[in-house]
Order: C-alpha cells, then sequence, then structure tokens
C-alpha cells in the first residue's frame, strides 16, 4: 500500500506541473476562469454517471482522471487569485474527515452504517456552525435527487417514519388526494402540487426499501431507449413508418422488444 501511495503522489505531483505548465502556456487553459470551468464539471460529472451506470470501469478510470484535472484547475486559478491552494484543499478535506469520523480517530463508539450517517449530521450542525441539516443539500441539484438527500438528512436526526409500511401507507393516501384532484378538475397549479407531493412520497418509499430514485429512474429510462431503439430498426427494417402502424401493432413490436431484451441479458 505505501508503495502505491509513493506512485500516486508522483502522478498527483506530475498533474500539478503539468498545470502550471498549460496555465503558463496554453491560450485556451490561460483564458479559463472558475466560473468558466463549471458547466464543464458538471458536464464531466454527468460522465462519469454514465460510466458508473454503465459498469465501465476503464470508463470510470478515465472520468475519474477528467475530475481530478478539474479539482487541480481550481485550486490554481484560485491560488492565482490569493483564495487558496491545493494544499489548503486536502488539508481542509483531511480535517474534516477527521471530524466527522469520531469513531476511527476518536474514542466514540458505533454498531451500524446508519449511526456513522447519523453522527454525521449532529457533527455538522454542533461543530461546524450549521444552523440547518438541509443546509448541506446544494439548491441547484436535480429535484428527484434533492428530495432523497433531504430526506436523507432529515433522518440523520430522528426526524423520519418508523418503517416501510407507513411510508408506503402516505404513497397511497397522496394517490388518493390527486385522483380526487384530478376528477374535480382543479387548476394545474393543485395537480401539480399533489403530483409534487406523491413524487416525493414515492422518493422517501424508494429510500426504506434500499432503492436510489435516481438510479431507477434513469435505468429506466435506458430500458425504455434500448426498447424503442429496437422498435425502430424493427419498423426500419421492414421498410415502414411508424405513421403506417396501427397502437396495436406498435404494441407487439414492444413486447417482441422485451422478449429480444431478456434473452440479450441471458
Amino acid at each position: 500500500m505505501r508503495r502505491e501511495h509513493h506512485q500516486a503522489l508522483e502522478k498527483f505531483e506530475q498533474l500539478l506541473e503539468i498545470m502550471d505548465k498549460l496555465r503558463a502556456k496554453c491560450p485556451w487553459d490561460k483564458s479559463q476562469t472558475i466560473e468558466s470551468l463549471r458547466h464543464l464539471t458538471i458536464e464531466e460529472t454527468y460522465e462519469l454517471s454514465d460510466a458508473i451506470l454503465s459498469h465501465d470501469a476503464e470508463g470510470i478510470r478515465g472520468e475519474l482522471g477528467d475530475l481530478m484535472m478539474h479539482l487541480v484547475f481550481y485550486a490554481k486559478i484560485a491560488s492565482e487569485k490569493g483564495y487558496f491552494n491545493i494544499a489548503e484543499v486536502l488539508e481542509g478535506i483531511n480535517q474534516k474527515l477527521i471530524n466527522r469520523h469520531p469513531h476511527i480517530f476518536g474514542d466514540v463508539v458505533v454498531t451500524s452504517a446508519q449511526e456513522v450517517a447519523n453522527n454525521w449530521e449532529k457533527i455538522k450542525l454542533k461543530k461546524e456552525g450549521k444552523n440547518s441539516v438541509l443546509e448541506g443539500v446544494p439548491p441547484s441539484l436535480p429535484p428527484l435527487m434533492k428530495a432523497y438527500r433531504m430526506q436523507e438528512k432529515a433522518r440523520g436526526i430522528g426526524f423520519d417514519w418508523e418503517n416501510a409500511s407507513q411510508v408506503w401507507e402516505k404513497v397511497l393516501e397522496e394517490m388518493r388526494e390527486l385522483q380526487h384532484e384530478v376528477n374535480e378538475g382543479s387548476p394545474k397549479e393543485r395537480l401539480e402540487e399533489e403530483f409534487g407531493d406523491l413524487l416525493f412520497s414515492l422518493v422517501n418509499y424508494a429510500r426504506f426499501i434500499g432503492v436510489n430514485p435516481e438510479d431507477a429512474l434513469e435505468n429506466t429510462n435506458r430500458k425504455f431507449i434500448s426498447r424503442f431503439q429496437s422498435m425502430e430498426d424493427t419498423v426500419n427494417s421492414n421498410g415502414q413508418n411508424f405513421d403506417q402502424l396501427t397502437l396495436h401493432q406498435m404494441d407487439k413490436l414492444w413486447e417482441e422488444a422485451k422478449k429480444l431484451e431478456k434473452k440479450r441479458r441471458k
């Protein structure tokens, strides 16, 4: 392990030196700002996410490298402006990890991963001056992910349902309320509110049964794309267009695509 650490330090130092040269000599790199890198970093993060969902180890390795470069890039620009440097970034995260893991670096005893997570939120409130556990949820997170993270953080201080069956009852309640508003012909604002409540309760249920709703929905999206494109291939190979097909015919193609997908999985 020590040899691996030594090699990692050498490569990290090389990355820092490369960034120094790029910043000094490359017109594109010289022109970048913290703000201009932001959307590129978001793109790289989603590319890493895609590699993870595809179980692409080589892709994950490459995307981690891209993100590592971005982190060094931000620190380099910040150092030039006198804000902070990479050493201070590393010192900050090192200290944070030590502070938030008293069961490793202190005398606190825990018996489960959930206790660790609960302690994490309490430490943030007490030692780091947070006014709310929800401060740690970025406002710009996609809504589905934001709901999941808010619920996790609320659980960290004990505000949660007792079991999954209670949450499922809440899901059913929200479904009935939404259906009532639909039947009443309520305005869009009311439908949107009730639909949001239903989604929030479904996210809660997903959390209780150990499912990440973001991953679940993305996997379903990918499944839909695969099946729909299989339908398109069949239609194109037959020299047809979708507007020539009935809904019944399209349903039949959909079922065939599902069967084909199951065969590929085997």
